[in-house]
């Protein structure tokens, strides 16, 4: 396991935060693509990781972006238009289960997000980024994350 995130700049408090956009390759990742050939701007801390879909990573997953100091996550998805069937579904209530474990460690639910981002979307998606980054002004750099309760073993 590798340790949290740091940067030079000091501080968790003092540090640029990181947005994490985790984009559909069959929709929003197309739409992403075609904002930076347009030359549309969104600030430079935002990362895009692009994958088949977003409901193949667990709750888990997002929990330990969070523990690594990603401070907002993305969910640009296809939404109910995603080619596999029940996924988008799915994922919602992955992202539900989520927000609930979130809770419970004292992460801001406002951190995540899921979002539809179709294949032309480019001002959609450059108003999400402006929204998460508006978040972000009002909730700062992710501090420590509780861990995860350890698991209860049967008597």
């Amino acid at each position: 396991m590798t340790a949290p995130a740091t940067t030079d700049e000091g501080a968790v408090g003092t540090r640029p935060t990181r947005m994490l956009v985790i984009a559909t390759l069959l929709c929003s990742y197309p739409g992403i693509d075609a904002t930076g050939q347009a030359h549309m701007e969104y600030p430079p801390n935002t990362y895009v990781f692009p994958t088949p879909d977003p409901v193949m990573f667990p709750e888990s997953f997002y929990l330990y972006c969070f523990e690594q100091g990603v401070d907002a996550i993305l969910i640009a998805s296809c939404g109910t238009d995603s080619p596999y069937k029940g996924s988008f579904e799915q994922l919602a209530r992955q992202i539900d289960h989520t927000y609930e474990l979130m809770k419970a460690r004292g992460i801001d639910i406002r951190r995540l997000k899921l979002t539809a981002i179709c294949s032309v979307c480019t001002k959609a998606f450059v108003k999400e980024v402006a929204d998460m980054e508006k978040v972000l002004d009002d909730l700062g750099p992710i501090g420590p994350v509780a861990p995860a309760p350890a698991p209860e073993v049967a008597a």
